[in-house]
């Protein structure tokens, strides 16, 4: 018997909209908001209307899934992952259809949700862990596990106001993953805190996942973990489910989907790019040595990656980011215009700015190669305004000419990245023993 088994569900938003000549953007502020909600009886009694616009943001979703099974849920920002979590949490109700669960449900949806900041460490350990439905036993017995794993001790009597942003996070993680439910639904968490305690989490999770009592429906933008932790995944998009199969195919499929452009991606429409009042991303492209943009790029020759951007209002410390990984979603290595200190003390104007990256020849392997993009600006840490997940990709081929990495040895190569390293020979002529 299936522990969930979801029956033509269907979720839909209904979004109002006055009739006006004002459009909406990332730069609209709460003020905006307020004035708006306080004229609006006077509106109404003026005659304006409110146009009306139904969106689904699920669409006859049908799945089943087994206990003890570890089912994993991908696709673009927008495609639907949250709220279908958020219906099998009893958050938000479905429109039409029905998810029958069989067994208690715990959620890792929003870290650090039931958090109080006046409260010590302690105390929000016990508050958290009733908010996630843990009993005072339950609590009492992993409360030693908890705080070690958080990485916390010495101050647990200290109130959580006075935590750095990493800790509180580390904390609320720590209490969220020590549930025990029947059913777990977690929601993008392997993100937070540093890459150390992100390695930390996964090994956690990976701990959860291998006891095999336990259902998990895992959502992610990281290929990787997804691959690690799930055997079966679920591809959504635009509300519906795309294919549902083996994990390795469904994310080929998605890595691969038409909807990432080969070698070049544009936003002709600045309030549909990626990125915020501050940042709009324009353009990324993929050029070999010639400058001309490419899909396929000779393994011993460099590739340049440009990136355009929107800078809508004055500021420093712009800083660009690329970080590669391989049609697996392995991540191969990251790049950021950090050393560049020269341009980052220039104060912007607004306007377009191209950022150009040089990625040398004999560096990567073969294969198809995805890059994600970001654009932040720098004050002692990255505050990210655009990102672009898979923006671009390429081919990278050997022509097997005898003058890369390989020579002229034919068979398969090992390795996520392919360098071109000095090596050194040294022959002595000795007598040998």
């Amino acid at each position: 018997m299936s522990i969930i088994k979801v029956e033509n569900l269907s979720k839909k938003y209904r979004i109002s909209r006055r009739k006006r000549n004002i459009i909406y953007s990332a730069s609209t502020t709460i003020r905006d908001e307020l004035t708006d909600t306080i004229k609006k009886p006077f509106q109404w009694l003026s005659g304006q209307k409110t146009s009306k616009e139904n969106v689904w943001a699920l669409k006859d979703i049908n799945f089943e899934v087994e206990h003890g099974e570890i089912l994993g849920i991908i696709g673009s920002n927008g495609a639907g992952k949250s709220t279908l979590l958020k219906i099998l949490t009893r958050i938000t109700p479905p429109t039409e259809g029905k998810a029958i669960i069989n067994g208690q449900v715990s959620s890792l949806l929003e870290v650090g949700t039931g958090f109080h900041s006046e409260l010590t460490g302690k105390e929000n350990i016990y508050f958290n862990g009733a908010v996630l439905g843990m009993r005072k036993k339950e609590i009492e017995r992993k409360f030693d596990e908890i705080v070690e794993f958080a990485g916390v001790g010495k101050f647990l009597n200290t109130p959580v106001k006075r935590y750095s942003s990493g800790m509180t996070v580390r904390l609320a993680f720590s209490v969220a993953a020590h549930l025990e439910p029947d059913i777990l639904l977690v929601d993008e968490v392997l993100s937070i805190g540093d890459a150390a305690f992100q390695k930390k989490s996964f090994g956690k999770m990976e701990e959860v996942t291998k006891q095999g009592d336990r259902t998990i429906l895992f959502v992610s933008h990281n290929m990787e973990a997804i691959q690690g932790l799930c055997k079966r995944t679920i591809l959504l998009d635009k509300g519906k489910i795309i294919k549902i199969g083996p994990t390795e195919e469904i994310v080929r499929s998605y890595l691969g989907s038409s909807k990432i452009s080969p070698a070049e991606k544009t936003w002709e429409n600045i309030h549909q790019a990626p990125g915020d009042d501050i940042i709009r991303l324009k353009a990324v492209r993929v050029k070999d040595e010639s400058g001309k943009i490419s899909e396929n790029i000779d393994i011993r020759k460099p590739v340049f990656i440009e990136i355009e951007y929107w800078n809508l209002k004055p500021g420093p410390q712009r800083v660009t980011g690329l970080h590669f990984c391989n049609e697996k979603a392995v991540p191969l290595f990251t790049s950021y215009d950090l050393h560049n200190l020269d341009w980052r003390e220039k104060i912007l104007k607004t306007g377009l700015v191209k950022s150009i990256c040089k990625i040398p020849g004999n560096l990567f392997a073969e294969g198809r190669i995805f890059a994600n993009i970001t654009v932040s600006t720098y004050l002692f840490v990255l505050l990210k305004h655009a990102k672009a997940l898979n923006a671009v990709s390429f081919n990278v081929f050997d022509p097997f000419s005898g003058d890369s990495v390989r020579g002229d040895f034919k068979d398969s190569w090992a390795g996520l990245v392919r360098p071109m390293l000095e090596w050194e020979n040294v022959f002595e002529e000795k007598e040998i023993i």
